[in-house]
């Protein structure tokens, strides 16, 4: 009887780490990945939202979820929960990179390019960036002492890979607050991108792939001026639903995408194509 294309999809067996598991998206892609049978090892910093979400997969999906607490921006803090993933189920074979913070000063965040602040800026690239390089290396050691290959998958935006379109913040709000799209949000997620480029082509000698998904722009909470601006400019006509990013996740984490690395995944609704 010949394989059946749609067993390549299944993911049980698999233990997968995704940082940022509580957030918007993070827990999506993690009941993704446990709808497809992965374990999931759900990280945050936030552990009381992680083992909301691990209940929920729990009490829905096929996989097993466990939360673990990481400060990402801490190289020992992301040994500690590596080995603790590890301890737990054995082995990893899935990496989701997933996690972005906020600032912890929005006026700082949101101010003009020519008054930025560096150390504004070094706190972004600090959680946004490092903090990837940090995962991908202390779970990519894993991944190459296993001897068994592997998956990473990073998380970037629209605006990593092309520029901002101003016009649509006039009058547009997030959460209350007037908003725009500053150039560290958008250099910390091209960095992402480059990073991914360069471990596909490292680690590829040991089996393990490493891709990017990039997400356009997800309905989270912005007014109805924002999400008019921003559908204006979508072929499709809307913003994305946080679910429609998880069907490129699992396939990016699947054997279904075996022969896939060094690519970004543009999940967008066409934004980029125009």
């Amino acid at each position: 009887m010949k394989k059946s294309f749609y067993d390549l999809f299944n993911l049980t067996g698999k233990t997968a780490i995704v940082t940022g598991g509580a957030g918007i998206l993070g827990s999506h892609f993690c009941m993704g990945l446990a709808d497809a049978g992965a374990d999931v090892a759900v990280i945050d910093i936030n552990i009381e939202a992680a083992q909301s979400v691990v209940k929920q997969i729990n009490d829905n999906y096929r996989g097993k979820a466990i939360p673990f607490y990481c400060d990402l921006t801490s190289e020992e803090s992301v040994k500690q929960m590596v080995q603790a993933v590890v301890d737990e189920f054995g082995e990893i074979n899935i990496l989701h990179n997933n996690a972005a913070g906020k600032s912890s000063d929005l006026n700082a965040f949101f101010a003009p390019f020519e008054d930025y602040d560096l150390d504004q800026w070094k706190e972004i690239m600090n959680t946004n960036l490092d903090s990837m390089f940090l995962v991908a290396k202390h779970v990519g050691k894993v991944m190459k002492e296993q001897g068994k290959g592997g998956s990473i998958i990073q998380t970037s935006s629209i605006y990593g890979v092309m520029g901002p379109d101003n016009r649509i913040y006039e009058g547009s709000y997030y959460l209350d607050r007037q908003i725009n799209t500053p150039a560290i949000y958008a250099t910390s997620k091209a960095g992402v991108v480059g990073l991914t480029k360069y471990l596909a082509t490292y680690w590829a000698k040991d089996g393990i792939r490493v891709n990017t998904i990039t997400p356009g722009g997800v309905e989270s909470g912005q007014n109805d001026t924002f999400k008019q601006n921003y559908s204006n400019r979508i072929p499709l006509g809307r913003m994305a639903q946080p679910e429609e990013m998880t069907g490129a996740l699992v396939y990016l984490a699947s054997d279904a995408s075996s022969y896939v690395t060094g690519q970004n995944i543009i999940v967008d609704g066409g934004l980029s194509a125009w």
